[in-house]
């Protein structure tokens, strides 16, 4: 088995699955004693789910990663009930979980439209409060891309996804349905001995031209972004999807998936990947592996193979490269373990990040306080 690549990928390259930003709610104006006048509720803020919108968007544009509701408006003889401060949208893509800092969920945006309350506005300062304001709600919130499964199935028509999910799951995949997608992936589950599970979604078939959204295209790649890392499937012997179309080999159909990739959302060349290289056991398989390891350590040696059109601009780079028989079942176990330590992996770089951003917020509040 080749290893091509031991590279730290928790980053995701350009990927951003999640967020982490600082609300807080406007403060509430000041009331007027000798009339009894009543101060402006500081203005809320609100998350809103939009379409065509991603974190790395998010992250892009606000780089502070502050938002902060309107003040309210202080009483004053002209108006005596202060006017009321300006709430503040946050637009967020739809599919993501709205989580407090200590794990609770706010709320789900699951279509376009939904409205999440994350800092509510301070109270106008009125006879109750001897007519002193009170400020707005403040907290660090998340953003978390809602996962469908750890591994996504990515191949053509022909390279035994389906057949290749059964053999790893023991069982006939399980049709799932969620709240915010309209295609119903069939997710499988990995058990393991210590009882883990991790779950794999083979996505309907990928075509050549599926970024123009051909077929259900552009409904399988949005479901790419759904998943930790990726997983290729390819049939050694290459594949012909219709008497016109030409025929494609393994390494070419590898790059022909990654320029379908590229081509919706570039960032999704950064996530984590493994290959599985199915159909085994038919003749000459272990020739053309021998053949596709060396044409992927070596890309840009065979990419005249390619139209140029369909070269892609980076190359993936997988964990493992890992040949299988679905039919047989030679080489599954060897690709069960290889997907244990490529999420394991990951895990332990996440944990790893999340306690030094919260020693860096614990370092930040001290800083300040001093």
């Amino acid at each position: 088995m080749v290893q091509l690549s031991r590279i730290c990928l928790r980053k995701f390259g350009n990927l951003v699955d999640n967020l982490r930003l600082y609300v807080r709610g406007g403060s509430g104006g000041m009331g007027l004693p000798r009339l009894g006048g009543q101060g402006g509720k500081g203005g809320d803020v609100w998350v809103v789910a939009t379409k065509n919108l991603t974190l790395k968007r998010i992250k892009d544009k606000y780089p502070q990663k502050r938002f902060l509701g309107g003040g309210g408006a202080n009483s004053s003889v002209r108006a005596l009930k202060g006017e009321k401060g300006k709430d503040l949208e946050i637009f967020a893509p739809v599919g993501i979980t709205v989580t407090a800092d200590d794990g609770r969920i706010l709320g789900d945006l699951n279509a376009e439209g939904d409205r999440v309350l994350v800092a509510k506005g301070g109270p106008g300062g009125s006879l109750y409060s001897a007519f002193e304001p009170s400020k707005g709600q403040a907290k660090h919130i998340r953003f978390d891309l809602k996962l469908i499964a750890d591994l996504g199935l990515v191949g053509f028509p022909n390279a035994g996804k389906s057949s290749l999910l059964t053999a790893l799951s023991n069982a006939t995949p399980q049709i799932a349905s969620y709240a915010f997608t309209t295609l119903k992936p069939e997710i499988g589950k990995l058990m393991y001995k210590d009882y883990k599970q991790i779950s794999v979604a083979d996505l309907p078939g990928l075509i050549e031209g599926a970024h123009v959204n051909k077929g259900m295209g552009h409904k399988f790649l949005k479901h790419v972004e759904r998943t930790k890392q990726l997983l290729f499937v390819v049939d050694v012997s290459g594949f012909q999807l219709a008497s016109k179309t030409p025929f494609r080999s393994a390494f070419e159909a590898v790059q022909l998936l990654t320029k379908e990739l590229e081509l919706y959302k570039e960032e999704l060349v950064s996530k984590p990947a493994l290959l599985v290289v199915n159909k085994m056991d038919l003749p000459d398989a272990e020739d053309k592996l021998q053949e596709l390891k060396e044409q992927l350590q070596n890309p840009d040696e065979f990419s005249d193979l390619l139209p140029d059109d369909m070269i892609p601009t980076k190359y993936m780079t997988f964990r493992h490269v890992v040949p299988v028989s679905a039919t047989t079942g030679f080489g599954i176990d060897n690709l069960k373990s290889c997907i244990r330590e490529s999420l394991d992996e990951d895990d332990a770089m996440a944990t790893k990040a999340i306690h030094q951003e919260r020693l860096q917020a614990l370092r930040q509040t001290s800083h300040e306080h001093l």
